[in-house]
C-alpha cells in the first residue's frame, strides 16, 4: 500500500493555498492549539509574494514558517491562559525587496449582525448601502475598511487590489451562511485604494467584479472600485428643512431644465474636456436660475462604462460618475442648486443594466440580479439585462439605491426611466419571446409591486421629494396613490401630448387646418394623470432633428413657430420640461461628445429665443393661473378650439381664485389675424403680458399696443368679448 493518508487540516490548507477554500477563517488567523502541552496560538497568513514573514507580538519578533509552498506561513505562540482571540499582533512582510507591516484581517470577528442579514434576505434592508460595499470602520480599536457583498452561489469571494497585488488568495472573505453574504474587515487600508471582488464560481472560474454597492469608481475606461469615505458638510439646511412643506408641489410652478452633464458646456482649450461638478455648480446653476427654471434634471450621473449610453447603462448604482469629480464634489453641486433655490431631479434606471463582465451580469457565475431565462431577463432593444424584481435581495438593492440618492445626496426627486419596459412582459417582444404571468397576462406583476413599494417608501421617508414616470402607454393610474390601486408616482410624462403637438407643428402651415385635432385632443385626457409636458433629449437625436430644425418654413418662420410652440407648452396644463439647447435654438442634433452651440447667441434671433424662454419661465412662476390648477379641469377652459380654418386656438387658465385668470391665443399660420374676436370671462382692460412676436424676441412687433378692452358682447359662451390682433405664427397671453 503506497501513499500517505492526508488529514483534514492538510486538505484545508491546500484549498486555501490554491484559492479554492470557502472557509478561510477556519484556516487563517489565530486558532487555539498547544505547544509542548501548553495553550498556544497557531497563526497563519497567506502571502504568496512574500519571501519572509515575521510575526510581531508585543516586543517579540518571531519568524513564521512556510507551511505551504504557495505562500502559506505559520507560527505557533505560547500564550499560557490567554484566549485565542485576545492576541494583538502584526505581520512584517518582505516581498520584492520591500518590507511592510500589516494587521491580520483574520483575527477580527463577524461585523454584519444577524438582524442585518435577516432584513437583507427579507427585502426590507432599505439602508443596505450603509452595510454593503466598502466602509471605513473601527473594530476592536483598529481602523480599517469593511467589505460586504452578496454572492450566494460563489465558491469563494476575495477582495483584490493594489494592497495585495490583485491576488485573490490573500484576502478571501468570510461566508455568512445561509444568507449568501461574504464579508471581511481589512485594517489600515487608505482612501483612494482601488479594488475589485474576485469571485470563484461553483465551476471554478474566476470573475473580477466591481462592487455593486461601490461608492466611487475609477474614471472610465478604468473599471475598479475606489475606497471612499464621505467628508462633506452640507449647507442646504434651510432647503431640506422647508422641503417637507413642498407636499403642495402639485400647485407649485415646476419648469425643469434637462441636462447632460458631459455636454452642456466643454473646455475646448483643454482637450475638449467635460466640466467638473464644481465647475458646473459655478456656471450651470446660475444660468438655470437666471433662465427662470425651478429644477435641474440630470440625465443619469450614476457610474457607467460607456459614454455613448448617455448614462442609461449603469454599472455603479451608488456612485456619481468620476468623470466630473468625487462624490463630495457632486454633493457640492446639489448644495449649490439648493442654495440658489433650484431642485435637483436625477434620472434613475431600475429597469435594466449592461452586460459588461465586470458588472452585475452573472455576478456569482449565475443569474443573480437578472432572470436566467432570456425571455424575462434580456432587454432586446438595448442589449441589456432586466432586474429580477421578484427576488428580495434585488429589491433591497434597488429600493435602497433610490433612498440613497434622496438621503445621502439630498436630491429632490427621481425620474424613473423606461417604466413601460418594466410594466409589460411582452414589451418589444414578438409572440413566443415572452413568458406570461401566473394569470396568463402580459403585466409584470413583480415590477408593478416594486414600483408601488418604491413610491410608497420614498414619499414616506423623504417628505417633499417626487418621483416621475417616463411611461409611454395607457397604463392607468400611474400618478395615482397606491392605496387606490395606482403606481404612486408624483408625475407622469405626457408622451401623447408631446408626439401629437410635434406632429402638428411639423406640418406646413397651409396643411395644419387638417390636423387641428393634434393640438386639442390632449385635453380629453389631460386630467387623468399628473402630467409633465416634456421636450426631452429623445426628441433631438437619432434623425429626429433639433427643435428649431423641425419647424417648417424660412428662417423667420422657424423661429416664430418655435416661439409659439413653447408658448403653448407653458399655457397647457401640466408641469414643464425642456432639454438643454432647445432654449437657444440649436440647429444640429444633440451630440453627447461636444458642447452646446453657445456661439449662436451672438445672433439676434437665437438670443431672442433665449429671452422668450426666460420670460415664459418668469411669467409662469409669477402667474398662479398657469401652475396652481394643473391637474383639475377647474383650471382650464377652452374659449374656441374649433377654428381649424384659421389654425387658431384660444383658452383660459384659472387659479384657485376664479377671479385670477389668464387668456391665451395662438395662431399657427404666418397670416396676421386683425380684429379677431374671442369671448372672455369678464369685462375690463386686459394687459398683454407676453407676445411671442415682439421684437424683443426677434418678431415683427404685431400686437395689441399693450392690451385691449373687453366689452359686454357675448361670444363663445361668455358674456364679454374682445377684439384683438393675433400675430403671425404668434402666441399672446393676456391678464385682466
Amino acid at each position: 500500500m503506497s501513499g500517505a493518508i492526508r488529514t483534514a487540516e492538510e486538505d484545508a490548507l491546500d484549498a486555501i493555498a490554491a484559492g479554492a477554500g470557502d472557509d478561510p477563517f477556519a484556516v487563517l488567523g489565530p486558532h487555539a492549539g498547544t505547544r509542548n502541552g501548553r495553550p498556544a496560538l497557531v497563526i497563519r497568513t497567506m502571502q504568496p509574494s512574500a519571501s519572509v514573514v515575521e510575526l510581531i507580538v508585543g516586543d517579540r519578533v518571531l519568524p513564521m514558517a512556510r507551511r505551504h509552498p504557495a505562500g502559506l506561513f505559520e507560527a505557533i505562540v505560547n500564550l499560557d491562559t490567554r484566549a485565542p482571540g485576545d492576541a494583538s499582533y502584526r505581520f512584517r512582510i518582505q516581498e520584492a525587496g520591500e518590507t511592510r507591516e500589516v494587521i491580520d484581517p483574520y483575527r477580527f470577528g463577524q461585523v454584519l449582525t444577524d438582524f442585518d442579514l435577516h432584513l437583507f434576505a427579507e427585502g426590507t434592508h432599505y439602508n443596505a448601502w450603509e452595510k454593503f460595499g466598502s466602509h471605513r470602520l473601527t473594530v476592536d480599536g483598529v481602523t480599517g475598511v469593511h467589505f460586504a457583498v452578496w454572492a450566494p452561489n460563489a465558491q469563494r469571494v476575495s477582495v483584490i487590489g493594489d494592497f495585495n497585488r490583485w491576488d485573490g488568495r490573500v484576502h478571501p472573505m468570510r461566508k455568512l451562511v445561509p444568507s449568501g453574504v461574504w464579508e471581511i474587515f481589512i485594517p489600515e487600508l487608505p482612501d483612494g485604494a482601488c479594488y475589485k471582488l474576485e469571485v470563484r464560481t461553483s465551476g471554478g472560474h474566476l470573475l473580477h467584479k466591481t462592487d455593486p454597492y461601490g461608492r466611487r469608481f475609477e474614471v472610465p475606461p478604468g473599471t475598479a472600485t475606489v475606497i471612499w469615505t464621505d467628508n462633506y458638510e452640507w449647507r442646504d439646511q434651510d432647503w431640506t428643512r422647508d422641503r417637507p412643506s413642498f407636499d403642495a408641489w402639485r400647485e407649485r410652478p415646476m419648469s425643469v431644465y434637462e441636462v447632460h452633464s458631459g455636454s452642456w458646456r466643454r473646455v475646448p482649450e483643454e482637450g475638449n474636456r467635460c466640466l467638473t461638478y464644481r465647475e458646473l455648480a459655478a456656471t450651470l446653476v446660475p444660468y438655470v436660475r437666471e433662465m427662470g427654471y425651478t429644477h435641474i434634471e440630470l440625465m443619469p450621473v450614476m457610474e457607467h462604462p460607456f459614454s455613448g449610453s448617455w448614462g442609461y447603462q449603469v454599472l455603479g448604482f451608488f456612485a456619481p460618475t468620476s468623470r466630473h469629480g468625487s462624490p463630495d464634489d457632486f454633493r457640492y453641486f446639489v448644495d449649490e442648486c439648493h442654495r440658489h433655490g433650484l431642485g435637483v431631479i436625477l434620472d434613475w434606471v431600475p429597469g435594466h443594466f449592461p452586460k459588461d463582465r465586470h458588472g452585475l451580469a452573472e455576478f456569482d457565475g449565475t443569474a443573480l440580479y437578472e432572470h436566467a431565462d432570456p425571455r424575462k431577463g434580456e432587454h432586446q432593444d438595448w442589449g441589456t439585462l432586466i432586474f429580477n424584481y421578484g427576488r428580495n435581495e434585488v429589491r433591497t438593492f434597488l429600493l435602497g439605491n433610490a433612498l440613497f440618492w434622496l438621503e445621502e445626496f439630498h436630491v429632490d426627486g427621481l425620474r424613473v426611466d423606461a417604466v413601460a419596459s418594466m410594466l409589460y412582459l411582452d414589451y418589444s417582444r414578438e409572440a413566443g419571446q415572452w413568458i406570461p404571468n401566473q394569470f396568463g397576462g402580459r403585466e409584470n406583476i413583480e415590477a408593478v409591486a416594486f414600483l408601488q413599494q418604491l413610491n410608497t417608501l420614498t414619499h414616506g421617508r423623504v417628505a417633499g421629494t417626487i418621483t416621475v414616470a417616463e411611461e409611454s402607454t395607457a397604463w392607468p393610474a400611474v400618478s395615482r396613490p397606491v392605496y387606490v390601486g395606482g403606481l404612486g408616482f408624483s408625475y407622469k410624462w405626457n408622451m401623447g401630448w408631446m408626439h401629437d403637438i410635434l406632429e402638428y407643428i411639423q406640418q406646413d402651415p397651409v396643411h395644419r387646418r387638417w390636423h387641428h385635432d393634434k393640438i386639442t385632443f390632449s385635453m380629453l385626457y389631460a386630467f387623468t394623470e399628473n402630467f409633465v409636458l416634456p421636450f426631452s433629449h429623445d426628441e433631438v437625436v437619432h434623425g429626429k432633428r433639433a427643435m428649431l430644425d423641425k419647424m417648417p418654413g424660412d428662417l423667420w418662420q422657424k423661429h416664430a413657430t418655435l416661439r409659439a410652440l413653447y408658448g403653448c407648452m407653458f399655457a397647457h396644463p401640466g408641469k414643464k420640461l425642456m432639454f438643454m439647447g432647445s432654449e437657444i435654438g440649436q440647429w444640429r442634433e444633440w451630440n453627447c461628445d461636444s458642447s452646446l452651440d453657445w456661439h449662436l447667441l451672438q445672433f439676434e434671433e437665437h438670443e431672442g429665443l433665449r429671452r422668450w424662454v426666460q420670460d415664459l419661465n418668469r411669467t409662469y412662476q409669477h402667474e398662479p393661473s398657469l401652475h396652481e390648477v394643473d391637474f383639475e379641469s377647474a383650471g382650464f377652459s377652452w374659449i374656441d378650439c374649433r377654428d381649424n380654418e384659421n389654425s387658431v386656438i384660444s383658452l383660459v387658465r384659472l387659479a384657485r381664485n376664479p377671479d385670477d385668470f389668464t387668456v391665451v391665443v395662438a395662431n399657427f399660420t404666418p397670416v396676421p389675424r386683425p380684429d379677431y374676436r374671442i369671448g372672455v370671462p369678464a369685462g375690463g382692460w386686459y394687459r398683454e403680458l407676453l407676445n411671442s412676436d415682439s421684437d424683443r424676441y426677434g418678431g415683427s412687433n404685431v400686437g395689441n399696443a399693450g392690451g385691449v378692452f373687453a366689452e359686454p358682447r357675448p361670444m363663445h359662451g361668455f358674456d364679454y368679448s374682445m377684439s384683438l390682433t393675433v400675430p403671425p405664427l404668434g402666441f399672446v397671453l393676456f391678464k385682466r
